[in-house]
């Protein structure tokens, strides 16, 4: 006698969601939506990407951001910077006039924390709900449904959000009003910009010293040394792969951000600040679309 598996649960049947931009990050993240049980209308400027998305995961496209949005109870931005998140949401085919009062907006570019607060005053004119929700864990994570994502904006704004993006999130936290989310995310490249680098040092140094690359980071990552970046990249760079999802033209836009901020703030960074001229070599060299981890061709 055979047990049938139970189906896998849908916790989204029946919402009506809408998803702006089909990149590396949106396309997979609007296709666990859909899986998840949701009818998802998608928009991307490209309409042969939103034409392979629906043949993919179904759910319909629209030709319009405004007409995405239209009837839907959450609405998903996830594009390349400010001017982009301003393109497809406001103005007459914008996002923002096909949304209904009561629903919401939540945009995951990595932005500015200015551009969030500017946002969230928008919807509240036309009784939206806002959330700025930058996400961190790359194409991988965004594939395999497990991304971090740190959220600004109001506690009843975020009670509607959670539990819609937990299908592509291993880790969801509100970090204060709109804005802190951004402002997070800062704090995460500011991070990652001095890791990788130092990772960048430490693989470039054991390789001219002769040593066994693949040996060295076995053990260094069993102590104090030990990082996501490390376990994940120190091979590949070694090797001088470097196709892994987030480009360096992508993490000099978020690096820029952070800096200009910093300088609003009075606080200096001064290793952000190299880390960031290191990612201009690395752009002249012919690596943008490489991925962040590719610091090390300076070096070698």
């Amino acid at each position: 006698m055979t047990t049938d598996t139970p189906a896998t649960p849908q916790p989204l049947i029946g919402r009506r969601l809408a998803f702006i931009g089909l990149g590396v990050m949106g396309y997979p993240m609007a296709g666990h939506l859909q899986r998840a049980g949701a009818t998802v209308t998608v928009y991307n400027r490209n309409n042969t990407k939103a034409d392979a998305w629906v043949a993919e995961y179904g759910g319909r496209s629209a030709p319009t951001p405004g007409g995405a949005a239209m009837g839907a109870e959450v609405v998903f931005v996830c594009v390349g910077n400010d001017d982009d998140v301003r393109s497809v949401v406001h103005g007459e085919r914008g996002a923002l006039a096909g949304l209904s009062e009561g629903a919401l907006l939540v945009d995951h570019t990595t932005a500015s924390a200015e551009l969030a607060i500017e946002l969230a005053n928008s919807c509240s004119e036309r009784g939206v709900g806002f959330l700025d929700a930058p996400v961190s864990g790359g194409q991988a994570g965004a594939v395999s449904g497990k991304l971090t994502v740190m959220v600004g904006g109001r506690e009843t704004d975020f009670a509607i959000g959670q539990p819609v993006m937990a299908v592509y999130a291993k880790e969801i936290r509100r970090m204060g009003n709109a804005g802190a989310g951004q402002l997070t995310k800062m704090v995460n490249q500011i991070c990652i910009a001095g890791v990788l680098q130092g990772l960048s040092e430490g693989i470039a140094f054991a390789m001219k010293a002769g040593l066994d690359v693949e040996q060295v980071v076995a053990v260094i990552s069993q102590g104090a040394a030990q990082s996501w970046q490390m376990n994940n990249r120190a091979p590949t760079m070694a090797k001088g792969e470097f196709s892994f999802g987030f480009a360096v033209d992508w993490m000099r836009k978020d690096l820029g951000i952070a800096l200009d901020k910093a300088r609003v703030l009075g606080t200096p960074l001064p290793l952000t600040a190299l880390v960031d001229q290191f990612y201009g070599d690395v752009q002249r060299m012919g690596g943008g679309r490489n991925d962040t981890s590719s610091l090390i061709r300076r070096l070698l």
